[in-house]
């Protein structure tokens, strides 16, 4: 397209925009109308994209980071030949494939869901460092981000990491149209302000009129030619381009504009321009993925071993098994065993530092181009990034997380550092699985059936060093349970998982010796749980108590209650978790302090069974 063409194609999508804001009577016009001159460059001069392949492996990819800008990415789908005008008029309808704000769930052609600011950039990093370090590819990863959402720390996240890692097929596009949800923008006009940002961290900045299409693609060319840096094409621009009631005004996000069919004939009236989208240059399948026989560790019965240590070797077997497992690590791999990936496959193993937004980010970003990530840090620390989280849920995203240093049991490091919320927090993610082993063998099949699982994978791996007791031939189904200890003569149930599971078996011991039978399972799969296994136990023991290295909320104990939750009679169920904010001490200490120690289990089983009998 020549210049004209390119500016009769801005129009369109403007025009575009407002009408399905119009149809769906909401959604963000004036955010749609200031960038369509960089969408309208970008997609009839520099994108290399086939839309009917859209998993090619030479496709560029693009990320609208900007999510709330959906109306313009749909128009540009529908200039594209990828949908059609009645197609682009459901915009968020019911049953539309046009959500608000877009997700792969519902379109090929999106790489990861936004809505949520400050997180295209942080997954297009990821998506560059797959490019770069493992494809070897020569597509190039294009971002583009609204100013507002330069005021996320995520953002500086991936702007300083790009730069670090010298990603020079990334390049964002930052739509600065002076105007947020509220009123202006931190910076407002001032290009330079952001420029100085970017350049501190290595970038190379280029800055130009948004509106101008001629520097527009001037400067997609520069970005495509720079080489060892990282760009950001920094466009000055007016929300609500074109339409002089809306242009450049306060008050007038996210709403459909006054008048739609004036602003429509303001900006020359409905056109129906065809893009031919450049092909995608040839490239190699993404990566082939050899697998073979997993030869993982195995530890003898007796045997003490943290469960993170057995996360650690189990994850190096599988990356000899499989080609497309990637390790990531935040500044500690020492403590989480990533590091051992590392030192076996160090072209599969990315540091990502302390920064935990970027950490699951890129995770995400490398999802999207079928590797298999596993990605750790402490359990507490993954707090920090339960926003990433949840929009790979969003997504439909399949990652493995993993969260080391859980609970009270990790002793004198104190409660900044323990993982107390972790449980809930990840139970609570839309489709993911939550997985707490209490031994070495278990960590270690379990970390195996991870690669295999949808969705958001979570596993707990604990600090201090447990007693093996399960047989390395042991099988440990995600959605089951182990019943270790069982009679006739049961008057109750614990049900534990990692640290406490110890705790169960030597109070199940105690209980003994006073003539007191319970049954223990080991609830090593938190979510999906074992209903029948726990379905039994409650009918034939008649109470059940739960005990966990957790805040008594959304943990284990809310795991098993929700198994009884189908109309059912409900079991008597009692619960044990950290209640008090703990301090410093030894692990035992701890464990004793926090009420779920083998004693506190023992005197809570003694309380139970001596009300049982008196009823």
């Amino acid at each position: 397209m020549n210049t004209a063409e390119l500016v009769e194609l801005a129009q369109q999508l403007r025009v575009d925009s407002v009408r399905a804001a119009a149809a769906a009577e909401s959604g963000h016009p004036t955010s749609s109308m200031s960038a369509a001159d960089l969408m309208a460059v970008l997609l009839a001069r520099h994108l290399r994209y086939d839309f009917e392949r859209p998993d090619h492996p030479g496709n560029d990819r693009f990320v609208l980071s900007k999510g709330h800008a959906s109306p313009l990415l749909y128009a540009a789908y529908k200039a594209a030949g990828a949908i059609d005008d009645a197609e682009l008029l459901t915009f968020r309808q019911l049953g539309s494939h046009l959500e608000g704000h877009p997700t792969p769930r519902r379109l090929p052609w999106v790489e990861t869901a936004t809505g949520s600011l400050g997180q295209g950039l942080p997954v297009g990093v990821g998506i560059a460092l797959s490019g770069k370090r493992l494809e070897h590819g020569r597509y190039r990863v294009w971002v583009l981000c609204g100013d507002s959402e330069l005021a996320e720390g995520s953002v500086w996240e991936a702007v300083e990491h790009a730069g670090y890692e010298h990603l020079d097929n990334l390049t964002a596009i930052v739509d600065v149209n002076r105007l947020g949800q509220r009123g202006p923008t931190r910076h407002g006009h001032d290009l330079g302000a952001y420029a100085r940002r970017f350049q501190a961290f290595g970038w190379h900045t280029v800055e130009i009129d948004g509106h101008d299409v001629d520097a527009v693609d001037r400067a997609c060319g520069e970005a495509a030619a720079t080489a060892g840096q990282p760009t950001v094409i920094l466009a000055r621009t007016r929300k609500g381009r074109g339409v002089a009631a809306v242009e450049d005004r306060e008050g007038m996000h996210g709403k459909p504009l006054p008048d739609a069919e004036e602003a429509i004939a303001e900006l020359g009236g409905v056109r129906d321009l065809h893009v031919h989208v450049q092909e995608p240059p040839a490239a190699r399948a993404l990566h082939s993925v050899p697998t073979g026989p997993i030869e993982l560790p195995r530890y003898d019965r007796g045997d003490e071993v943290p469960t993170r240590d057995a996360f650690g070797k189990a994850l190096v077997a599988l990356g000899h098994a499989r080609a497309d497992v990637v390790a990531l690590d935040g500044e500690v791999g020492d403590s989480t065993r990533t590091e051992l990936f590392g030192k076996e496959h160090p072209d599969r193993y990315f540091e990502f530092y302390i920064a935990e937004q970027q950490l699951v980010a890129a995770a995400v970003g490398m999802a999207t181009r079928g590797w298999v990530p596993y990605a750790a840090t402490f359990a507490a620390f993954l707090t920090r990034a339960y926003d990433f989280v949840r929009m790979a849920a969003v997504s439909g995203s399949g990652i493995n997380l993993v969260g080391s240093h859980a609970g009270v049991a990790i002793g004198q490091d104190g409660p900044s550092q323990m993982g107390l919320e972790d449980l809930a927090m990840f139970r609570a993610v839309y489709g993911s699985t939550v997985l707490y082993p209490c031994d070495a063998n278990q960590t270690a099949k379990l970390v195996v059936a991870m690669a295999g699982l949808d969705g958001i994978r979570y596993l707990r791996t604990s600090r201090g060093a447990s007693p093996v007791i399960y047989g390395p031939d042991e099988e440990f189904p995600v959605g089951g349970s182990k019943v270790l200890r069982s009679s006739e003569e049961d008057l109750l149930t614990v049900v534990a998982a990692g640290v406490t599971l110890h705790e169960a078996l030597k109070a199940a011991d105690l209980l003994a010796e006073d003539g007191i039978r319970i049954r223990v399972v080991d609830l090593y799969s938190v979510k999906p749980v074992d209903r029948r296994t726990l379905r039994r136990a409650a009918e034939e023991t008649g109470c059940l108590l739960t005990v966990e290295d957790h805040h008594e909320e959304g943990g284990l104990g809310d795991a098993v209650a929700e198994a009884f939750t189908d109309g059912r009679p409900v079991p008597r169920l009692v619960r044990l978790g950290v209640r008090t904010m703990p301090g410093s001490a030894a692990p035992d200490q701890q464990l004793h302090a926090a009420g779920i120690d083998a004693d506190a289990i023992a005197s809570a089983g003694r309380l139970l069974v001596g009300e049982a009998v008196v009823r």
